[in-house]
């Protein structure tokens, strides 16, 4: 058993590298048979990642689907006695305000730590409660002060620009997820990383790696939509005989050189996600996520000592 704190706030602020997991709840329209079997697969994961030194986030509606919600799933099947200390739902603006302020009554209820509370995607016309997201996360600030609240910024924009907007609403930001980035453009990541560091920006950014599972052009297209892709690239990787794990620790280790030590790898296979993190850990030269205590054993040990 590892001994890193269990707290959400803790571990985000710790020293030693963070390779979190960003998982999606299964698409709305599956059929019954087929969804049950999709939300048994979240449920396992979450409850074996839960207990690894790691964060899981579960994501609202991402790449343009309209996903089952990540709460109402986490409420039902997680159970009492998970451990919940590092699962953190995401919530965007693509609700009522009254949906919203809702959510995160039922997700400090149920003892969730924290929420990333993003604007959403804007492909698929649904409009947004309110222009911005740090609107949202000031008005759950003052009303659900305990909730750690996550917010966004894309290294692939004006460096100055994105962290001043983080830094203009520090006091209800908590920690910071980027848009995916790649090894093949890891230029803006390091530009980005400095500026936070000249601004003095003390606040844990993990930074997006992606999980591709091949080069197929139309899969690819469809995510380019969402996310920078680096087509072209990742094709040749793939035809060179890289597996998907090696790619994306290619990325880690590149993001590791250019100043992060905080991470969160997106769209894993469910089923496999603890076991596919751990390969892609050990490729990328770094710890893979080690077991955590069972709650309160810490404290005996420490008692005993």
């Amino acid at each position: 058993m590892t001994g890193p704190p269990r707290n959400l706030r803790a571990r985000l602020h710790a020293p030693d590298p963070l390779i979190a997991v960003e998982l999606r709840p299964p698409r709305r329209d599956l059929a019954a048979l087929s969804a049950l079997e999709a939300w048994i697969d979240v449920y396992q994961s979450v409850r074996r990642l839960a207990g690894l030194d790691t964060v899981v986030f579960l994501t609202d509606s991402a790449v343009g689907t309209d996903e089952e919600e990540n709460l109402a799933h986490l409420e039902r099947n997680l159970g009492r006695e998970a451990q919940r200390d590092r699962v953190v739902p995401f919530l965007t603006l693509k609700h009522s305000l009254e949906y919203c302020r809702r959510f995160a009554a039922r997700a400090h209820h149920a003892r969730f730590p924290g929420l990333v509370v993003l604007g959403g995607d804007k492909h698929d016309g649904v409009p947004r409660c309110l222009p911005h997201a740090w609107q949202l996360r000031e008005r759950l600030r003052r009303e659900f002060p305990g909730l750690l609240l996550g917010g966004w910024a894309n290294p692939y924009r004006d460096a100055a620009e994105q962290v001043g907007y983080l830094a203009d609403h520090a006091e209800s930001l908590d920690f910071v997820l980027t848009q995916i980035v790649s090894h093949h453009d890891i230029g803006p990541l390091r530009a980005f990383l400095d500026e936070a560091a000249r601004r003095g920006l003390d606040v844990p950014v993990l930074v997006g790696v992606f999980f591709y599972r091949s080069a197929r052009a139309a899969t690819l297209d469809r995510l380019a939509r969402f996310i920078p892709v680096p087509k072209d690239a990742l094709a040749k990787e793939f035809a060179a005989g890289a597996r998907a794990e090696e790619i994306a620790a290619r990325t880690l280790r590149a993001a590791l050189e250019a100043g992060a030590t905080r991470f969160y790898v997106s769209n894993l296979p469910v089923a496999r996600a603890p076991g596919c993190l751990s390969r892609i850990a050990a490729a990328a030269g770094l710890p893979a996520p080690a077991p955590l205590a069972p709650p309160g054993r810490a404290s005996y040990e420490r008692r005993r000592r």
